[in-house]
């Protein structure tokens, strides 16, 4: 077998656990008691246990039991994830979100992989902020589709000197929330705390500020905004109290697995963990260096993502920020149903669905819903606990 004698052991303890009336043949002692027994007789639990039977999501996760974790054979490694999702959410519930490019082109970013940065040829120009009433007929359209999250953003580094920007988006927040009842969340690039408490004001849902990558792989993507002013921006939106954090990353960048493994550390070690995770896939734009990279036919195979990376991700995210909305978000369309399948059994539970990401393709709501009622899933309404 290849689950540890501890993991074998538990089992029918675990089944027991799953809200889905999972029959075993002899009712025994409760997950924690089974777990608090090998605690008292000296044995050492291992990562998994510890993410399954803690009361509480945990903040103090290392480097190496998130590798334990995320090196668990797949087939395990799904199965737990499972469980611990059931353990926290509805299984059945998908999160419906669409993204708005509401400011699409000229950021003075380098992200290697944006296609919106000015420093690359990609021929996308930059545009103008859009009107309030644009955004709300777009926002009235996504709720019509059955989205009940909908995402606007802004190409920029930061809101300095953007006072009427920050208002007329402090509009479009309060509008859409409050005539459509939408659970809204912006991308604004980085800001401080006035402006934070401006959108909080305004009623602003979620505001996403993804760190991308691992801190250690990070420098090869961007060299214009440092790790730290991430992680900065990210406190100062949980310090509002208000607005919730959505933060998370991209895969495909050139990253190794233990990459993988650092910026889930990053995410799990939050004073809070996101309320969010979005998980992308890298969609490789021409012009972009990324693009460049990877078609040069150079990159080292230990650097090239694999589907299974994708689930090791999504599980052991899973594992170790249990009450988090794992989002599968650009680059979905790339994956066939039956990989989309695998990952919202993996434990994702909320997906962009629409017209399109900010610059690209995205799936469009009437084959997600289909797609999703085929397999069982059920849209999550807005503001509904998961």
């Amino acid at each position: 077998m290849s689950m540890s004698n501890n993991h074998s052991s538990l089992i029918s303890d675990i089944e027991s656990s799953i809200p889905f009336n999972i029959e075993t043949a002899n009712q025994s002692q409760p997950l924690h008691e089974a777990v608090q027994s090998q605690l008292n007789t000296g044995n050492q639990l291992n990562a998994i246990d510890i993410a399954l039977n803690a009361e509480q999501p945990i903040t103090t996760w290392t480097k190496e039991q998130i590798s334990e974790i995320y090196n668990t054979p797949l087939n395990d490694l799904l199965f737990f994830s499972q469980v611990q999702h059931r353990k926290y959410h509805n299984s059945g519930k998908i999160q419906l979100c669409t993204l708005l490019s509401i400011k699409t082109g000229g950021c003075s970013e380098d992200c290697s992989y944006c296609a919106q940065s000015s420093k690359h040829d990609t021929g996308l120009k930059a545009e103008k902020l859009i009107d309030v009433e644009t955004v709300f007929q777009k926002a009235k359209e996504a709720k019509l589709n059955g989205s009940t999250r909908f995402c606007m953003g802004s190409a920029w580094r930061d809101m300095t000197g953007r006072k009427s920007a920050l208002k007329k988006i402090s509009t479009m927040v309060s509008r859409i929330n409050n005539e459509l009842g939408l659970e809204t969340c912006v991308t604004l690039g980085m800001i401080n705390k006035e402006q934070a408490k401006t959108l909080a004001d305004a009623g602003l849902t979620a505001y996403n500020h993804n760190i991308d990558t691992s801190r250690e792989h990070y420098p090869n993507v961007i060299t214009t905004r440092s790790y730290d002013d991430r992680l900065n921006t990210i406190k100062t939106v949980q310090n509002t109290e208000k607005i919730k954090v959505c933060t998370g990353g991209i895969l495909g960048l050139g990253e190794t697995k233990e990459d993988h493994v650092s910026f889930l550390y990053t995410l799990s070690n939050m004073d809070q963990h996101p309320e969010s995770l979005p998980i992308n896939r890298l969609v490789p734009i021409k012009g972009t260096p990324i693009e460049k990279e990877l078609s040069s036919g150079k990159l080292p195979k230990e650097r090239k993502l694999t589907f299974e990376a994708i689930l090791k991700v999504i599980a052991t995210a899973r594992l170790i920020m249990p009450k988090s909305i794992i989002r599968l978000a650009a680059g979905r369309y790339t994956m066939k149903e039956s990989e989309q399948l695998l990952c919202f059994m993996t434990g994702c539970n909320a997906i962009f669905t629409g017209e399109r990401m900010l610059t690209t393709m995205c799936s469009g709501w009437e084959d997600d819903i289909a797609m999703l009622s085929k397999w069982g899933f059920t849209p999550m309404k807005s503001f509904e606990k998961h």
